[in-house]
């Protein structure tokens, strides 16, 4: 399980050995989180020192300031944070693979719902031609899981790869077992699963993924895709 991952900070590096007598850093410029367009700013401190150097300007001595020099530095540091977060700005969300898309929703609005015993609800996407798993047997499937918002909290398609585990066996949560054993192999189907049948414990939040709270429903759209060792054609 990936854990939450926390804010990370822009800093500027600090002045090479020899560079500085005085020690002096821009140890506190961050990326912030920002005001009215979400542009980060630039903070600076340390120690400073009243003079850095002498420069000759039209034959007189300049004094130039430490403190102008490291204005400098982290404006420069500045332009460049914001050039970076204007250019992504503009790039669309990532678009996750699903198993219903928008045209699917739509006729899925005119399917209607199955309700079980245990309280799991159900709608057909794409009634199979071929066999129902027995018990025990392992099945083939693709699904994506969603909190009932749609948000994705899990998915084999994004992972490229089918989920194969014996159905009926507890291997998975109470309501994808159930949904899954009264379907037919090349079959597409949404499951309403309450909290009582879904995540006992929960699941924390990820980056890019909602939390699930402890025994809340959930949703998964799944594929029965085939079924290992079953030598049944399908019709």
């Amino acid at each position: 399980m990936m854990a939450a991952s926390s804010v990370s900070s822009l800093l500027l590096p600090s002045p090479a050995p020899g560079l500085d007598s005085g020690k002096t850093s821009c140890r506190s410029c961050q990326s912030n989180a920002g005001r009215r367009l979400g542009d980060p700013f630039v903070r600076c401190s340390g120690p400073i020192p009243k003079v850095l150097n002498g420069v000759k300007r039209g034959g007189q001595l300049t004094s130039v300031k430490r403190r102008d020099a490291i204005g400098l530095l982290c404006g420069l540091s500045s332009f460049f944070i914001n050039s970076f977060n204007v250019n992504g700005a503009g790039l669309p969300p990532e678009e996750k693979p699903k198993l219903c898309d928008s045209t699917c929703e739509k006729e899925l609005e005119n399917v209607p719902m199955v309700t079980t015993e245990s309280g799991l609800q159900y709608k057909d996407i794409k009634v199979g031609g071929g066999p129902s798993p027995p018990i025990g047997f392992q099945v083939a499937a693709n699904y994506v899981a969603m909190v009932p918002s749609g948000q994705i909290f899990d998915s084999s398609l994004e992972k490229g790869q089918l989920y194969i585990f014996r159905v009926g066996s507890g291997q998975v949560i109470k309501g994808l077992d159930e949904g899954l054993l009264s379907m037919k192999v090349g079959g597409k189907r949404r499951l309403y699963i309450p909290g009582s049948l879904a995540f006992p414990k929960g699941l924390t939040s990820a980056p890019g993924r909602p939390r699930v709270a402890p025994n809340s429903p959930v949703i998964f759209d799944v594929s029965l895709e085939y079924i290992p060792g079953l030598d049944v054609d399908e019709e």
